[in-house]
Formats: C-alpha cells, structure tokens, sequence
C-alpha cells in the first residue's frame, strides 16, 4: 500500500510586517501542494534494509541504511506519535552527523534544515522502518509561500495515517480530510519539524497548511475562517530571494526613527485587515454581489500595498510587477517580507482569460514566475493506493 498526502502553501493577504507590531493579519491557504509518497519496504535478504528519501524537484535521493541510524540513535526509543516532542540536543546532533555524511551538494545546502525535520519526523513517529518517500512540490521554494511548513504538514500527514494515533478510512477511494483532533495532531508535529527548519517559526504557516481556509492572527493569537468566495489569484514570483530578518529589522528601525507615523501605518493596516475578514466571510448570493466584494478586496490590496511601500519594504522587482497589473487595472500587492518574493494580482470572476494571457506573458518576460491559485480551500488531505 501506498499512502499519498498534499498540503496547500499559503500567502498573507494583509497586514505582514504590521503583525509583528501588533496589528492583525490575514492569511490563506492556496491550492498549490507539496505532495508526499510513503511506501514501507518488504524485508528482503539479498539487500539491506533503508530508509530512502526523494526529492523529486531538485532531482536528489538520499538514502539511510536502517542500520546506520540505529547506530546514530543507540538510546532511540519511539516516541508516541500522538504526543509531539521537540526534537532534543542529542538528537539534533545525531541527525546533523546523518546528514553531513549525505554530501549534498554546496548549490543546494538549504536543503540541509529540510532533511534533517524528515529525519526527526520520521523517526518519531515511526521509528527504524525501512521505506521509501517520495516529496514533490508545485511550490516555489523560499518565496514565501509556506513551502516547508507544506512540506512538513504533508509528511507528518503521511507518517501518521499509518499509526494508530489517528483514524482513517484506509478503503476510501480519492483524497480524504482528516477529523478535528487528527488535524490538530497533525499540526503540532508539523510546527515540530518547522521549528528544525526555521528555528522560531510562528506557526502561521503550518496552521494555514493543515487545516486550509483562512485564518486571521494578531498578537498570537490565531482565529479560523471560512470563506464563501471563490476568489482567484495571480502569484507572481519575483525570484528575487530575501532576506526576511534584515528586513523586519529594518521596519522595526523606521519605527524608532518616526514612531508616531509608524504607529498610524501599523494601526491603518490592522483597520484594513479586520475589514478584509469581514468581506471575506460576506454571503454571496449573485455575480454583482461577488463583483462589489472583489471591488472591495482589490481596494484593500492597494491600501495595504501602499502602507508596505511606507515601511520600505517593496523592492523594484515588486514595483515592475505593480506597474505591469495596473495596466490591465488590477490590483497587487507583495506578500511576506517583501524585498523580492512573490506579488499576489487578484483575478476578477469576470475578467477574461485573454486579459490574464496578456498579463501573464508581460510578466514572465520580465523574468518572472506565474501561478494561478484559488485561495482558501481545504488544507491537508490523505489517500490510500492499494497495488492489486
């Protein structure tokens, strides 16, 4: 049996940088998916026993002797997959020894993080298995779309279907969500393997990833949405990478130097974006209805576009991709950091396709990336391939 699982990416649909001041933020999830293959292997004589990981998109394959691991973990006892753990000081260093034996190449050492939460996640939950998984991505990595939060979502979704923490119909044919308490299971190991990653995620992410929709947060605190709009967006990545500590750093300098005006900028941001929940949560019965509300979230977009730009955050790349939309009177806005990245375009329900062909082809002759995403659907899902 084959267990496949996907989680969406996400973006902030208002009030990044602001957030870290208090302000409210909103983010979505994207029908965009980092996808996971798990298939255990069938002990055999004539060849040892491992634990093989694929990373499709970046074409590398690693591979474990189940032998060696054991080695690497002498005391290693398997935790219970429905109790998440941090991964320990001994056993980061056990895992860091594991993959610098992999020799991956200079060019593409970020993966190095990635690895070492497959690692911790899949020993935890299922210990010394031999298997075979196999990560593929429609995500773009490092430009702020929540690839490795999808990425750790994704596995801790695939590793644990197969236990007994969680419940699941194995014998149902298609993707299938999971329950409340799996989702929140699987959550918590998710946010375990962004912490390997990123060091102090804010769990954003990962929340986004798994339970899909919309989600609002302020000051930590994180509230679920569920919107009823169909909405459509262009993702524009810029491919330009940033550095996002240099520069929330830098927000929070021009907040020493004008405070009084900063203070309005990150109060302005958090008034939009409790009126972008409210939109976004609006009945929609008919076209003109879904027409006036795209009016109201394009508005908001450019308000908060705005308001980034004065904390000096926006980056000429994302100035191009605003002046090559505002051609074909749509609205941008940067999402993340900022300083590169990506650029969210809202696509209007009535706005013709060759309009978005004409954008799309502007774009990318520039150099950029596009993606067409609808915002805000399910979150992770599971399915189970039964070979005859």
């Amino acid at each position: 049996m084959e267990v496949k699982s996907r989680a969406p990416g996400k973006i902030i649909l208002a009030g990044e940088h602001a957030v870290v001041h208090g302000s409210t933020a909103v983010a979505s999830s994207i029908a965009l998916y980092t996808y996971v293959s798990l298939r255990f292997s069938t002990p055999s004589s004539d060849n040892e026993e491992s634990l093989k990981l694929v990373l499709k998109d970046v074409d590398l394959e690693f591979s474990w002797p189940i032998s060696r691991i054991r080695k690497a973990f002498p005391d290693f006892v398997a935790l219970s997959s429905s109790s998440p753990a941090s991964c320990s000081v001994d056993s980061t260093k056990s895992i860091a020894a594991l993959v610098e034996e992999l020799s991956i190449p200079e060019a593409k050492i970020g993966l190095a993080s990635g690895v070492s939460a497959f690692l911790w996640l899949y020993l935890s939950i299922q210990g010394f298995k031999p298997a075979t998984v196999v990560i593929s991505s429609e995500l773009p990595l490092g430009a702020g779309l929540g690839s490795s939060a999808a990425f750790c979502v994704s596995l801790a979704a695939a590793l644990l279907s197969v236990t007994d923490s969680v419940s699941v119909d194995v014998c149902q044919q298609g993707w299938q969500s999971f329950g409340e308490k799996e989702l929140d299971l699987v959550n918590k190991w998710a946010f375990e393997g962004e912490k390997i990653i990123h060091g102090k995620p804010s769990g954003i992410d990962n929340t986004v990833s798994s339970y899909g929709n919309i989600i609002s947060f302020k000051s930590g605190n994180l509230t679920r949405m569920k919107s009823n709009l169909p909405l459509k967006m262009l993702i524009t990545n810029t491919k330009v990478g940033r550095n996002t500590k240099a520069l929330v750093a830098g927000v929070s300098e021009r907040m020493l130097r004008h405070p009084g005006a900063m203070a309005f900028v990150f109060s302005a941001v958090d008034s939009i974006s409790k009126e972008l929940t409210t939109v976004l949560q609006s009945p929609t019965p008919d076209h003109l209805t879904v027409t006036q509300i795209e009016e109201k979230v394009e508005e908001l977009m450019e308000m908060n576009q705005g308001l980034l730009q004065s904390m000096g955050v926006s980056h000429a790349t994302i100035e191009t991709v605003l002046q090559t939309t505002l051609k074909y009177k749509l609205a941008s806005k940067l999402t993340g950091a900022g300083g590169g990245g990506c650029v969210l375009t809202l696509l209007p329900t009535l706005l013709s396709t060759t309009i978005v062909d004409k954008v799309i082809a502007e774009l990318e002759s520039n150099g950029f990336q596009c993606f067409i995403a609808r915002i805000g659907g399910n979150g992770v899902e599971i399915s189970f391939e039964h070979s005859s």
